[in-house]
């Protein structure tokens, strides 16, 4: 934990906290008179622990600046998911899409781990000392949320969609913003590749290797930024 995470209802005064649980556990093990705070959607600083569970609370700097990229994400195996929103959030993506696909599993719509994305995303405010939590939305219906909802969303930025074996290569030091379609293991199939490409988006590669979603979210975000 790089960064402890406070929220509004944890403050007993303006400038005090109070923190349980978790938390607590993780002030305890740290050791450190000192820490590296922040509040939900809020300003960061340092705390003081003035008593057991009990901080002062100095709020002097803004969050680093959210990366300029939108992410379509097919919903990935459950495991996974909980890895890849953590590694989103921590590069500071603050919008993200979970839709399905052709070769997602009805079963991940059922997965508990959707109940906890929230979870998953503090962890990575806290691994990138950020405090701005992203916005998450599940997307069932494919073609309904490309055809329908997906021009508009992508309005403005520069449209690519992740694809093995697409012609182009992923462009490299953009400084535009981004709307980002990422496949499920194994990619999107033709058919849905043919609907992000009906409303402007362009396939694009990062070379021979099929990668992890996770290992891909990183690789494109790197190169894209």
């Amino acid at each position: 934990m790089n960064l402890l995470l406070l929220y509004p209802e944890d403050f007993i005064t303006a400038t005090r906290a109070r923190v349980t649980g978790r938390r607590l556990d993780e002030v305890n093990r740290i050791g450190s008179r000192e820490l590296r705070v922040g509040v939900l959607d809020g300003r960061t600083g340092t705390a003081a622990v003035v008593a057991p569970g009990e901080l002062e609370v100095t709020l002097d700097s803004d969050p680093p600046p959210p990366l300029p990229l939108t992410l379509v994400l097919a919903l990935p195996r459950p495991k996974v998911l909980n890895r890849t929103i953590a590694a989103a959030t921590s590069m500071g993506i603050k919008n993200i899409f979970l839709l399905n696909a052709w070769r997602v599993e009805k079963s991940y719509w059922k997965s508990p781990k959707l109940l906890h994305i929230r979870d998953q995303a503090v962890l990575g405010l806290e691994q990138a000392r950020d405090t701005v939590m992203p916005r998450i939305e599940l997307r069932r219906f494919f073609r309904k949320f490309v055809e329908d909802e997906l021009p508009a969303i992508a309005l403005g930025s520069l449209p690519l969609v992740a694809h093995p074996g697409a012609p182009s290569e992923c462009p490299r030091n953009v400084q535009e913003a981004v709307t980002l379609a990422i496949g499920p293991e194994g990619g999107f199939i033709a058919e849905e590749i043919a609907s992000f490409e009906r409303i402007g988006f362009r396939p694009v590669h990062l070379g021979p290797r099929i990668l992890r979603v996770e290992t891909a979210v990183a690789a494109l975000v790197g190169r894209l930024f």
